[in-house]
């Protein structure tokens, strides 16, 4: 009886110890540096303009109208919560038709030929809340946004090109913009 008894105090104190270890002590070491060195992105990389939250950088949201930068498309309506595709394959006749309606009218609402439009602003990504558009996804836009806004087309551009970010590392994917950064330092931009 008293190696059992002696087994289950062991036993109670490892529980406990581990408990200590890996419920609270490495989860706060984790916390404490992210805070430390990363805290922009442990705390949700949280956009602010005028004084107010108005998004994340890490989350795509839905812009309206003629006279905002578009990103795109989402399959889960910019829900972060339920973020995921359309899980619809290659082969898809739902997807096809989602797909050629989108060119059609990205194309029109941009005065290009659909040849024009880059594949990212017709599909949606696997999270369907990506907040980037490629470089060429914006530059198609910079039109549009322009004459709506009663700006220089290439006061836009070079808004656009101020706006874009380097591949990942240098090497990994392609030149980007964030939507939401842009469409802020947008609202800021003034008519010569």
């Amino acid at each position: 009886m008293p190696t059992m008894f002696r087994d289950t105090v062991r036993s109670i104190l490892a529980l406990a110890a581990f408990t200590i270890i890996c419920g609270f002590a490495f989860p706060l070491i984790v916390w404490g540096i992210g805070q430390i060195g990363l805290s922009d992105r442990a705390n949700g990389s949280l956009v602010h303009a005028g004084g107010r939250v108005v998004g994340s950088s890490l989350i795509g949201q839905e812009w309206k109208g003629a006279q905002w930068f578009h990103g795109r498309g989402s399959a889960v309506g910019y829900d972060a919560n339920g973020s995921g595709g359309s899980n619809l394959g290659p082969n898809s006749a739902v997807l096809a038709k989602t797909v050629k309606d989108s060119l059609t009218a990205t194309a029109k609402e941009n005065g290009v030929a659909i040849a024009q439009v880059p594949v990212d602003l017709v599909t949606s990504s696997a999270s369907g809340v990506d907040p980037d558009i490629s470089l060429p996804g914006a530059l198609l836009q910079v039109k549009r946004v322009a004459a709506a806004r009663g700006l220089a087309a290439k006061r836009v551009e070079q808004l656009v090109r101020s706006q874009t970010q380097d591949k990942t590392l240098g090497f990994l994917g392609s030149r980007r913009v964030n939507v939401l950064r842009l469409n802020i330092a947008l609202t800021q931009l003034r008519s010569p």
